[in-house]
C-alpha cells in the first residue's frame, strides 16, 4: 500500500497487509503510524500524549504472538478517560495533569490480549463536559474537512484520529452525543452500544447514569468486529451485563437482505429544525433500506421537549458526586464552563433529581412500546453540519439554539434510553462537510443495527478528507486557511 492508502484503510485491510506481509509486520505498522501521527498532532490537536514507547512494546509483542486474529498488530488510541498502565489519564484537565493509571481499563485489557497496539490518549473536552470538544488546556481538535471548524465532542480527539488517518479506530465514551456527533461531523462510523454491553471499568466517569463504552471507526465491519472484543460481561462493572455477545461479524453477511426488518421513522421532532440537505440525504437513507426489502413506516415517540432538562438534571448532580474529592484542593484548576456545571449540580435538589431519574424509566418504557412495532428506527444524527471553532449559536430556518443544544439534538435521549445507536455517513453537504445519519435498535440487538448500518454504508460512499492532496502535511493545511 501506499502510505496514503495505509493511512486510511480499514481494520479489514490492515490486517489482510500483515497477513500477507505486504505489511511487513505489527513493529513496521505501528512505526508507520507513530511517525504520521508526532508530524500532524501539533496542528490537528488529536492526541494528548502519543506513548511511542509503549506502543513498540505492544507491537513486539505482537510480532511475537502465535495465535493471531484480526485485530493483531492493529494500532488504536483511546479517549484520555481510559486507564492505560503507567500512562497518565488527565480527562483533558488540569486538575489531573498527575494522575497515573496504575493498570489498564478493560477494554484496553481485551484489545491488547487480541494483539491490538495502544498508541496513546486522545483529546477531549475537559471531562467529557461538552460536545464542541474545544480544550484550552491541550488545544482543539480540528475537524478534517475544514480545519476552522470542529470535529465534534467530547471524544474529539477520538473522531480527529481516525479523520486524519493517524490510527484506524478509536475508543470513545458518549453521555449525550459524545461519540456519533464527532463521528457524524467527521465522516466516520461512531457505535454507542447499549447501556452496559462494553464494560465501564477503569474509565473515568462523568455520568453513571449515562455514560456508554463506543467506537470510532471508518467502516461498520470495524465497529463490528470491535464490538466482538470487547462487549461482554465484566465483574468489575457492576452495570456491565451478562447478556450473550452475539457474533456481530457474521452478522454483517447478510447486509444485502433486509426483509425481516421493520424499520421506524420518528418523524415528529427528529425531522425538525434541520438543514434541508441533511433532511433530504436522510430520506435517500430511508429510500435505499426500503429498497434493501425493510419495510419503513412512520412512528410517534415519547414527547421531547423536557428531555434535554431531564438529562441535565441527572447529569449534574452525578457530576458534583465525581468530582467533589477534588474541588477543595484542586478547584481553581477546572475551566470556567466546568466550575459552572459544577454549579448547577449543586443547585439541583434530590427531589429534582429522583423525578428526572423517574423520567428516565418513563422514556425507556415509552421506546419500549415502539419497539414492539417496529426493529429499528432511523433519524438523522445532526441537524447541522460541522460548526465554526468559537460559534457559540446556530440558526437553522426560523429556530436559534446554542450550538450544544443543537448538534445533540438527535442523539441525548438514546444516552437516556440505553439502547444502541449507531451513525455511519450519509454524503457531503454541498459545503463539502459529512453529514451523518442514525440508527437505534432495541437493548441488546446491535447486529441489526449494524446490518442496516451496513446497507446504508454501501450507499454512501464519502471521499477521504482531501488536505494531504494538497499540502505537504496538514501545518501548511492550517497555515493556508488562516490566511
Amino acid at each position: 500500500m501506499r502510505d496514503e492508502e495505509l493511512a486510511f484503510a480499514s481494520i479489514s485491510a490492515l490486517s489482510a497487509g500483515l497477513a500477507s506481509e505486504d505489511i511487513s509486520s505489527p513493529t513496521a505498522l505501528t512505526q508507520f503510524f507513530l511517525e504520521r501521527s508526532k508530524r500532524l498532532n501539533a496542528d490537528c490537536h488529536a492526541f494528548i500524549e502519543i506513548t511511542e514507547q509503549n506502543a513498540l512494546r505492544d507491537a513486539e509483542r505482537a510480532d511475537n504472538m502465535h495465535d493471531t486474529g484480526l485485530l493483531h498488530g492493529i494500532p488504536f488510541a483511546s479517549k484520555d478517560l481510559f486507564d492505560v498502565a503507567g500512562v497518565k489519564t488527565t480527562a483533558g484537565s488540569r486538575v489531573l495533569a498527575d494522575n497515573t493509571a496504575n493498570s489498564d481499563a478493560t477494554v484496553i485489557k481485551r484489545l491488547r490480549s487480541a494483539g491490538a497496539v495502544s498508541h496513546g490518549k486522545l483529546n477531549l473536552h475537559e471531562f467529557a463536559y461538552g460536545i464542541t470538544g474545544e480544550n484550552a488546556v491541550y488545544g482543539t481538535p480540528v475537524n478534517a474537512y475544514d480545519k476552522t471548524r470542529l470535529a465534534g465532542g467530547s471524544s474529539s480527539g477520538s473522531a480527529a484520529a481516525v479523520a486524519f488517518g493517524l490510527v484506524p479506530f478509536t475508543l470513545g465514551t458518549d453521555t449525550g452525543g459524545s461519540i456519533r456527533v464527532p463521528a457524524a461531523l467527521s465522516g466516520l462510523v461512531g457505535l454507542k452500544p447499549t447501556f452496559g454491553r462494553i464494560s465501564r471499568s477503569g474509565v473515568f466517569p462523568y455520568s453513571w447514569s449515562l455514560d456508554h463504552v463506543g467506537t470510532i471507526t471508518r467502516t461498520v465491519a470495524d465497529a463490528a468486529l470491535i464490538l466482538q472484543t470487547i462487549a461482554g460481561e465484566d465483574n468489575d462493572d457492576p452495570d456491565s451485563s451478562n447478556e450473550p455477545v452475539d457474533n456481530y461479524v457474521a452478522a454483517l453477511e447478510q447486509s444485502g437482505n433486509l426483509n425481516k426488518l421493520k424499520i421506524g421513522v420518528p418523524r415528529t421532532f427528529f425531522f425538525e429544525n434541520a438543514d434541508p440537505e441533511i433532511l433530504a440525504v436522510t430520506e435517500l437513507a430511508i429510500d435505499n433500506l426500503r429498497a434493501h426489502g425493510a419495510q419503513v413506516i412512520d412512528v410517534e415517540l415519547p414527547k421531547m421537549e423536557h428531555t434535554r432538562a431531564v438529562s441535565l438534571t441527572v447529569q449534574m448532580p452525578e457530576a458534583l458526586s465525581v468530582h467533589s474529592r477534588y474541588l477543595e484542593d484542586r478547584g481553581h484548576l477546572y475551566s470556567r464552563d466546568f466550575r459552572a456545571g459544577i454549579a448547577l449540580g449543586q443547585c439541583l435538589l434530590a427531589e429534582h433529581y429522583i423525578r428526572a431519574k423517574r423520567m428516565m424509566t418513563r422514556y425507556r418504557q415509552q421506546i419500549n412500546t415502539v419497539f414492539e412495532k417496529v426493529d429499528l428506527l432511523i433519524t438523522p444524527t445532526t441537524p447541522t453540519i460541522a460548526p465554526r471553532i468559537g460559534q457559540p449559536r446556530i440558526t437553522i430556518g426560523n429556530n436559534d439554539e446554542a450550538i450544544g443544544n443543537a448538534i445533540t439534538r438527535y442523539t441525548s435521549f438514546f444516552n437516556m434510553t440505553g439502547h444502541p445507536a449507531l451513525t455511519v455517513p450519509s454524503g457531503l453537504h454541498s459545503q463539502g462537510l459529512p453529514m451523518g445519519v442514525q440508527i437505534i435498535g432495541r437493548y441488546y440487538e446491535e447486529a441489526e443495527v449494524l446490518l442496516a448500518g451496513s446497507a446504508l454504508e454501501e450507499k454512501f460512499q464519502i471521499p477521504k478528507p482531501s488536505f494531504h492532496e494538497r499540502y505537504e502535511n496538514v501545518g501548511e493545511f492550517v497555515s493556508a486557511a488562516e490566511k
